[in-house]
């Protein structure tokens, strides 16, 4: 049985491209194919770094096999974190008796369909593939390796990262796609409710800003994001155990979470770091200086890569490519910045600063390009001109 779900799950991936090709261009298609082997060869990887047993991955799916109806029912529709994880697995792993291993490749599927949708976002977004040292940054920067290995497994940052993309994706056609952003919402906040509350508190704010949407349009959009970051918030606050949203609750939350993280095995003591230096820490680290083996330097590489990219960046006239994004690009920046103001008040262990981080990366990515985008395009008006 597993056999032949891992076969279809295989050729799925192959298809997903093909199934929306009039999206896509030839080209478009072939470096989908390449992204699929790529991601599946990663979710290969990770079901081998995992298989002794250990981790949440492992959890998720055990717990799964023996859940009963009525509790998968109550976690399903009740539950929040890994009770709802737990939930989602059930199909898979109860009703279908799929193995560890099918089930980690049909996550690396779903997380391979977020690339999809991110991969859309970027040739509707960024007119122009800049290059640097030489080389094109689209579709380079979906590649990076952490990218895929965190949304690969069985887990809640393969399906985050799905969610997001999926709201991501569908607001930027909202009247067409509109199933896609609830789905994603109500998964998001089955998931990490605070995650949900960032997400919709992002684009609500980016809805509200963007000059380049019709003020009728903007203000429904915005006033309806809002409404929902206002439904969440109470369940937000009941996930993090805070009775009530201020400076004293929030930093108690920071403390208690901070302790709790540092008893991991790569843990780095953060607590006594100024502010800024926790949000750097969480945004480019682990740096080389930190390496004790190979997973973390190919991620201290990354960061290098993703540092330079950002210097470069912020030289780039900043407020005016923030300003002149698209309004998906901005929302999806404001989530990424959100994110990592928020998380690094509590992050103190580097493994579990990237899977956290790989949340917010898409936004990252897509301000990256839009940024190169939009010095080539000033640079074409001026010779232009």
């Amino acid at each position: 049985m597993d056999i032949i779900v891992v076969i279809f799950i295989f050729c799925c991936g192959f298809l997903i491209p093909s199934i929306i090709k009039n999206k896509f261009s030839r080209k478009d298609i072939k470096t989908l194919n390449i992204l699929w082997l790529f991601h599946i060869c990663t979710s290969i990887y990770y079901y081998f770094f995992t298989r002794n047993g250990g981790g949440d991955a492992w959890g998720y799916w055990r717990k799964a096999q023996y859940m009963s109806q009525a509790d998968f029912i109550d976690s399903l529709f009740s539950g929040q974190g890994t009770e709802f994880m737990n939930a989602l697995n059930y199909i898979p792993a109860n009703l279908m008796r799929m193995g560890f291993f099918a089930n980690t490749l049909l996550y690396g599927l779903l997380g391979f369909i977020a690339f999809t949708f991110l991969y859309r976002i970027c040739i509707q977004t960024i007119p122009y593939n800049s290059k640097f040292y030489k080389y094109r940054l689209f579709p380079l920067l979906l590649f990076l390796p952490n990218l895929h290995f965190w949304s690969s497994g069985v887990g809640k940052d393969t399906m985050l990262f799905l969610c997001i993309l999926m709201v991501s994706y569908g607001l930027m056609r909202i009247s067409k796609r509109f199933p896609l952003v609830v789905i994603g919402l109500l998964l998001s906040y089955g998931l990490r409710p605070h995650i949900a509350l960032i997400l919709t508190i992002s684009f609500g704010f980016a809805y509200i800003i963007n000059g380049k949407i019709s003020p009728p349009r903007r203000i429904i959009l915005s006033i309806l994001l809002i409404i929902v970051a206002g439904l969440i918030l109470p369940a937000v606050l009941g996930f993090v155990q805070m009775d009530e949203l201020s400076m004293t609750e929030l930093e108690q939350f920071s403390e208690n979470k901070s302790a709790a993280l540092s008893s991991a095995g790569s843990s780095v003591d953060i607590s006594s770091y100024p502010y800024p230096l926790k949000v750097l820490t969480f945004l480019y680290r682990p740096f080389f200086f930190d390496i004790n083996g190979i997973p973390a330097l190919i991620a201290s590489l990354e960061n290098l890569l993703l540092l330079l990219l950002s210097i470069q960046v912020v030289r780039n006239r900043f407020v005016a490519t923030f300003k002149t994004a698209p309004v998906v690009i901005q929302g999806l920046f404001i989530f990424f910045i959100l994110g990592a103001l928020v998380f690094s008040l509590s992050m103190s262990n580097l493994g579990i600063i990237l899977r956290q981080r790989n949340m917010f990366l898409a936004g990252l990515i897509l301000f990256i390009l839009w940024s190169f985008s939009y010095k080539q395009e000033l640079i074409l008006k001026k010779k232009h001109a």
